[in-house]
């Protein structure tokens, strides 16, 4: 027998317990309850000028549970790579490969390589050591080996990195200039190593002394370090202080390090293209190989390679379906935004630059019509979700959702859904939800840039009802902990929901 609902918010307040910054909250066993439940939760969460948008629909019948301002547009933050996502998994497909090939514009005679070497990218995010069990080299050394079988022990040349299937816009549409020194806001392109960061260490030495200084790969030349770091008392605050002078590889590091710590930070590098042939230059040099030529980027040459008769060599990276799973478990932004461009090089449109984020939005705007997104109102304007002029509904991602869960290619819906982060087990959600009915049953997507918070994805009732849901906040003046406790609370009462 339903409960009238004055005494269900009785009985909900008295069967809730707040502790530490979580909320137990009592199961609910109709529609009425459970709408009761979340609107206490807004209510509770005490943020008045917060705007909010709630959207919980059922999977099998696409009926709505919940809704709340579900046709406001908002700023999604990272949920905007649920759109990326899903249009190259459907578009490209789960297992499609990315292949960067090495060439020459010479001949190769008596072990010496009469020309230049020649690396020509088709975005391969993941060149580094995220697939290779951290060993960021690996692949370089491969490819030395590689010449070497193929009789080359010397390069009378020099290393020309080919990025030109993308455009020159290395950075996100919008983008902030205080992001950019940091991993999340890395130049994109079509040749890209170790995310295009390098990752410092600074590890504590005498107090009142500069820390020791590191970096990986392998100590290259290409970055310029100016150690303004400082060692301090055991126990003190680690203070974080990084920055990269704009549009060079000079950093300046002045953190304050503690006795007995080391500071980890990736920092970003400007021209990844030329990056990445300077650290192989350096690698295959290690391995054996003299090179007498420096490293280019193919766009600061004068005269360009026709190398176009000088195959040797290529390498594949893992399929589509793994990438995209890293993409979003770990929220990577410049994953996303080489795999928005790819779907502009592999399915090109007419009236956008070649190999551009707008051309594949353009592309992608169609499969988002397909999936029931209201396209005329949607605009994004980069692949990750940091450009604040990304805005959506909780209607459009709550459609979204649902398609990807009935789409007509089975390995597509798998490789959505185990691309997203669970609940108190991995990814950006492992610290969230834990000891839950939600731990291990919410699959979701995160996001948090300034004043905008975000989390959509799956959740599956006490009852077995498989839900989807969009949850976002904008213009919140606090810290973004309390939009994330309520998202929290919100799955938590749908998943305790017993109907």
């Amino acid at each position: 027998m339903t409960q009238p609902r004055f005494s269900f918010v009785i009985w909900l307040a008295c069967l809730t317990l707040a502790s530490g910054g979580s909320v137990v909250r009592a199961q609910t066993t109709n529609l009425e309850e459970l709408r009761v439940a979340i609107d206490q939760a807004v209510a509770d969460a005490g943020m008045p000028n917060a705007w909010w948008t709630i959207n919980v629909k059922e999977v099998a019948s696409e009926r709505a549970w919940y809704q709340k301002d579900v046709g406001r547009s908002f700023i999604p933050a990272s949920n905007t790579k649920l759109y990326t996502t899903a249009a190259a998994l459907d578009l490209l497909g789960p297992d499609f490969t990315y292949e960067t090939s090495v060439w020459t514009d010479g001949h190769i005679e008596n072990g010496v390589l009469h020309g230049n070497l020649v690396v020509k990218g088709s975005g391969d995010p993941v060149i580094g050591g995220r697939f290779n069990g951290g060993d960021i080299t690996q692949t370089f050394r491969q490819w030395a080996e590689k010449l070497k079988t193929l009789g080359i022990t010397r390069i009378e040349g020099g290393l020309i990195g080919d990025d030109n299937v993308f455009d020159d816009q290395a950075l996100g549409y919008g983008w902030q200039w205080d992001d950019l020194d940091f991993w999340y806001a890395a130049e994109t392109s079509a040749l890209s190593f170790n995310d295009n960061c390098v990752d410092f260490q600074l590890i504590a030495q005498a107090e009142n002394m500069p820390a020791e200084i590191k970096w990986e790969p392998t100590m290259t030349t290409y970055v310029q370090v100016s150690n303004r770091s400082t060692t301090v008392a055991e126990g003190a605050s680690l203070v974080e202080d990084y920055a990269r002078k704009p549009n060079t590889n000079a950093f300046i590091l002045g953190s304050k390090v503690p006795l007995g710590r080391t500071d980890f930070e990736s920092l970003t590098v400007t021209n990844p293209t030329k990056y990445f042939v300077h650290v192989l230059r350096e690698v295959l040099i290690r391995e054996g190989i003299a090179i007498s030529g420096d490293s280019y980027d193919i766009d600061d040459l004068v005269t360009l390679p026709n190398y176009s008769d000088g195959y040797l060599f290529s390498t594949f990276s893992p399929p589509l379906k793994d990438i995209i799973r890293a993409l979003n478990k770990n929220s990577q932004n410049l994953y996303a935004e080489q795999v928005l461009k790819t779907l502009a090089v592999q399915l090109p449109v007419s009236g956008f630059p070649k190999g551009s984020g707008a051309m594949g939005w353009s592309r992608a705007r169609k499969m988002l019509a397909v999936a029931g997104v209201d396209t005329l109102h949607l605009q994004l304007v980069d692949g990750s979700g940091l450009a604040r002029q990304n805005l959506v509904t909780s209607e459009m991602t709550t459609n979204l959702l649902l398609y990807m869960a009935k789409h007509p290619n089975p390995d597509v819906t798998s490789a959505f859904y185990d691309s997203l982060p669970i609940g108190g087990v991995d990814g950006t959600l492992s610290g969230r939800m834990k000891q839950t009915p939600a731990a291990g049953n919410v699959h979701a997507k995160t996001g948090t840039v300034g004043n905008a918070s975000a989390l959509s994805g799956y959740v599956t009732t006490a009852s077995g009802t498989r839900l989807v849901f969009s949850i976002m906040a904008n213009h919140f003046t606090e810290s973004s902990l309390g939009p994330r406790r309520l998202q929290d609370q919100v799955v938590e009462i749908l998943a305790r929901h017993q109907q």
